[in-house]
């Protein structure tokens, strides 16, 4: 997918990056798992999950992070770099069969120093699950 490039002076605060949605699936679990080797149970093993108080296998970190991640490039364009991403803090599970919006807006508009300051979440009908700075710089 192209992406027009933003340009920093068409920012204001308030606004609105968009959204993506993702299911959240067994299968996708395992796979961000296996990628980024965090093969501990709670991420693929919905009965051990269960006793951490999960109902279920839920997103690790990584995951949470690469979804902030996409949003952000694919709203900023090619012209722009994330050069902070986080803190983040996770406030509930995202697990199996949940449907996660991520989610964000211009926190921050700083045109002299080329710079943007986003907050940005992940949640579903169930509220926030996970909430996330990022800032982006312009070349």
């Amino acid at each position: 997918m192209t992406v027009a490039q933003r340009s920093i002076q068409d920012l204001e605060v308030g606004q609105s990056i968009g959204t993506i949605q993702i299911p959240i699936t067994l299968q996708r679990l395992v796979m961000e798992a296996g990628a980024n080797r965090d093969l501990s149970l709670i991420h693929h093993d919905g009965n051990v999950a269960r006793t951490t108080g999960a109902s279920d296998a839920y997103a690790n970190t990584f995951f949470l992070m690469g979804m902030f991640e996409r949003l952000c490039r694919d709203w900023m364009g090619p012209g722009g770099r994330i050069t902070n991403l986080g803190p983040m803090k996770m406030l509930a599970f995202n697990v199996v069969g949940d449907t996660v919006t991520f989610s964000g807006e211009v926190a921050k508009v700083d045109p002299a120093a080329g710079r943007v300051t986003l907050s940005l979440a992940a949640g579903n009908e169930q509220g926030r699950k996970a909430i996330c700075d990022a800032v982006l710089e312009w070349r």
